[in-house]
């Protein structure tokens, strides 16, 4: 059986390969939350610029398990904060999140000199596409 069938692939890569919405569900004590965020997806992990002292990453520090959902998608993984979006692990990232979310990056939304602004990743564990009728059940860690 194949975890990551290639339609599979091309439909996550055509679907959110670009600057896409997507709702990121984290959870607080007992308490779940969800937002909807610009995402890009790449290699099984979809990535978010955000802020590092938001709820959504104060959430992500006490407990990083989320679940995330967009355009006929449901999907596990895991949130990590790669650091500073200017930060030189973060240049290849970086500039394919700045081409990707072109249309509002520089719009003042985002401030690359602040230290908190930061990458998002989320590294998917399981997942489930559905397209024209058909599902694919998606183990992302058999990678």
């Amino acid at each position: 059986m194949d975890n990551f069938p290639a339609k599979a692939r091309e439909i996550m890569e055509e679907r959110f390969g670009h600057d896409t919405l997507l709702s990121v569900a984290t959870v607080q004590g007992e308490v779940p939350f969800v937002r909807i965020v610009n995402a890009y997806y790449e290699d099984g992990a979809f990535f978010v610029i955000t802020h590092a002292l938001s709820g959504k990453m104060e959430q992500i520090r006490e407990n990083p398990s989320v679940a995330v959902c967009g355009e006929w998608f449901t999907a596990h993984g895991i949130g990590e904060n790669l650091g500073h979006v200017c930060a030189e692990e973060n240049a290849a990232i970086a500039a394919k999140l700045r081409e990707a979310f072109s249309s509002w990056y520089q719009n003042g939304h985002v401030d690359e000199r602040d230290p908190n602004t930061c990458i998002l990743r989320i590294r998917l564990s399981d997942g489930v596409i559905l397209s024209h009728g058909t599902r694919y059940d998606i183990d992302f860690t058999a990678e």
